[in-house]
């Protein structure tokens, strides 16, 4: 039913014996979440576009952090350029026309996408960690070679992670209703139902662990060491302390837009779970919610990659800065400024003389 989600739906009165369940109501609006989705992908694509190319064409003035943020722009421009296929699918009533190999490689970049971004602001926290708590002997642990192993890292083990997906999902084609849906097929590892309930239950528990729950919690104790330090050190702030300063509210406010627009997506899918496993109600009004909820916590989750440019156009003045001088917006206000103050002196050259 949903890119990023181990489990299907539909096969909820079956997995939880409830038959008496009504099941007609579960659908979410057509016509809305493509909408959504469409505007996502149009405003990700040219935000993060503009990122990934200020980064590149600001090779003399890269910080660490631009790194990190350069590559957490193009695993967000990498997802939201499948969106317009979710867009279609859902639109056409969870039907896809696409064919198996674009269900399993959209479906994969969706999930490397969802770790490669957790690990790059993970690095990010670490690196602002070093910088300000142990500025002095962090010097090698922050070197450029470190920078590249850790970036090699974040991608490895992102693909990797997400291999699941790409083994078990596929196209499945419903004789009943007429439609191919894109989900996930265990029928090569099943033997059973229950079998199958341990997978789904297993595979969505350590998304969720790997991909949020683990990294945030290791974001959240950076933060407490680092609020600590600059409570302690940073009340006369010098000028390099500021920039420090400045460029720890920009990833501070990246971390918590983030857990804001992912927390909801990976408690339901948690419940989900759960419930498989037995541990979480499964009554007919709990997984009517659960289905219901499904798609917007979901379009909240990826309404993420596409608000982070603009929180580094808005909090970051460097960045803005290098951005109009890249995109000549610096140089022709510069020289409408120039050309109104002229104008504006010619007048009063005119006026003195009258």
């Amino acid at each position: 039913m949903d890119p990023t989600l181990d489990y299907q739906y539909e096969d909820y009165g079956e997995e939880n014996d409830n038959d008496t369940c009504d099941f007609s109501e579960w659908e979410p609006t057509y016509s809305l979440i493509p909408v959504l989705y469409m505007l996502i992908f149009i405003l990700g694509l040219s935000g993060n576009g503009i990122v990934i190319f200020t980064v590149w064409k600001s090779k003399t003035k890269r910080r660490a952090a631009d790194i990190y943020i350069g590559n957490l722009a193009l695993a967000d421009l990498t997802f939201v350029v499948t969106l317009p296929l979710w867009a279609v699918y859902t639109a056409l009533g969870y039907h896809w026309p696409f064919g198996a190999f674009l269900c399993k490689t959209s479906s994969y970049v969706v999930l490397v996408n969802m770790y490669a971004s957790v690990f790059c602001l993970t690095c990010l926290s670490f690196d602002r960690y070093l910088a300000i708590v142990h500025p002095l002997s962090s010097g090698q642990l922050r070197s450029r070679s470190t920078m590249v192993a850790s970036l090699a890292t974040i991608w490895a083990l992102s693909c990797l992670l997400s291999v699941p997906t790409l083994l078990f999902r596929n196209t499945v084609v419903d004789k009943v209703s007429n439609r191919t849906t894109c989900s996930m097929d265990f029928s090569l590892v099943k033997a059973s139902q229950l079998q199958e309930a341990m997978w789904i239950a297993g595979l969505s528990l350590s998304s969720s662990t790997l991909g949020f729950l683990l990294p945030f919690l290791a974001m959240t104790i950076c933060y407490c060491f680092i609020g600590c330090t600059v409570t302690r050190h940073f009340n006369n702030l010098r000028k390099e302390d500021q920039k420090k300063r400045r460029l720890l509210k920009i990833i501070t406010t990246l971390v918590v837009i983030f857990a804001i627009c992912w927390m909801p997506f990976h408690a339901l899918k948690s419940i989900d779970a759960l419930s498989y496993l037995n541990l979480a109600p499964s009554s007919c009004s709990m997984l009517s919610f659960l289905l219901l909820a499904h798609p917007y916590v979901t379009c909240l989750g990826y309404l993420n990659s596409c608000l982070n440019p603009f929180l580094y156009a808005f909090f970051d003045l460097r960045f803005r800065s290098q951005c109009l001088c890249l995109l000549n917006l610096k140089k022709a206000m510069h020289g409408q400024i120039s050309s109104l103050s002229s104008q504006k002196c010619e007048a009063q050259s005119q006026a003195t003389k009258v």
